[in-house]
């Protein structure tokens, strides 16, 4: 397949080292249009905050949000605890920070949710070198989760059991149908730039009615936003809650896992804690 470069310039016409990417990769297909559109002109920056501002959105205190230079934080500040003060988002020109505001303008509502907990967080502890088992869950969320979503409850039990074979090769024909993925962690879709067999996201599941596969994409992901925000803004997290996910196992994502036998790789599908502690 041919790449679609991102921009190498910034307005200031220095170099802002983000790689080629190939925008018509799955995992992709949430961010590719609002990347593109950024990425026609000299400041993406500019371009992903005009959209934010277009959309409305907001931190997690409601302030109107928009992607600012890294040099506006200032010391001593904490970065959560700024974004939801400010609406500012201080976002270096690399890939990481540029996958970051592209969540923020996927899934606005869960981002928001998890500034405001970050940030509260932060205002009653202050900035701690150990930050918890909720704030960890939290992080996790934010930087590597996908969100699961499932009409068919055995489709989530296979994988919270690490049932390989049920999820990807005997119920492969239910993906798209009864089951899907929405990339959300910033940092999963960075390392997706460059895949490779045992890329694993911590997969958030979410039950979905049956129409849900009926919906136009956007409206799916507008859907599941709503969904996980309270939960991403209250609810107790650990990081037991999610399930690891091998995304390039996912059905239609990756060339080679048309072959069943691409799934018996044990170091990457792993039998999980409750297999081996049997075999123990």
């Amino acid at each position: 397949m041919s790449s679609s470069p991102l921009n190498p310039l910034n307005s200031a016409g220095t170099t802002s080292e983000l790689p080629e990417i190939d925008w018509r990769a799955p995992w992709f297909s949430a961010v590719a249009a609002p990347a593109q559109a950024a990425l026609a002109g000299d400041d993406w920056r500019g371009a992903l905050s005009s959209l934010a501002a277009n959309a409305g959105l907001v931190s997690g205190q409601g302030r109107a949000l928009r992607f600012v230079a890294q040099d506006e934080l200032p010391a001593g500040v904490a970065y959560e605890a700024f974004i939801a003060s400010t609406g500012g988002v201080p976002t270096r020109r690399n890939l990481h920070d540029f996958f970051n505001a592209l969540i923020w303008l996927t899934f606005p509502g869960g981002k928001a949710a998890l500034n405001a907990r970050q940030s509260s967080a932060i205002a009653a502890d202050g900035v701690q070198s150990t930050r918890g088992a909720t704030r960890d869950a939290a992080t996790l969320f934010d930087e590597n989760a996908v969100v699961f979503a499932c009409s068919d409850g055995a489709l989530g039990a296979a994988l919270r059991a690490f049932d390989w074979q049920t999820l990807f090769v005997a119920r492969r024909a239910d993906w798209g149908r009864a089951c899907e993925v929405q990339p959300f962690g910033h940092a999963l879709l960075e390392k997706l730039v460059t895949p490779y067999k045992s890329v694993t996201a911590h997969a958030w599941i979410v039950d979905v009615p049956q129409t849900y596969f009926e919906w136009p994409d956007a409206r799916r992901r507008e859907w599941l936003d709503a969904q996980i925000a309270p939960t991403l803004a209250s609810a107790c997290l650990t990081t037991r809650d999610f399930s690891p996910l091998p995304v390039l196992g996912i059905p239609g994502w990756w060339p080679a896992n048309d072959d069943p036998a691409f799934y018996r790789d044990v170091a990457v599908f792993r039998s999980g804690r409750r297999e081996r502690a049997r075999a123990d």
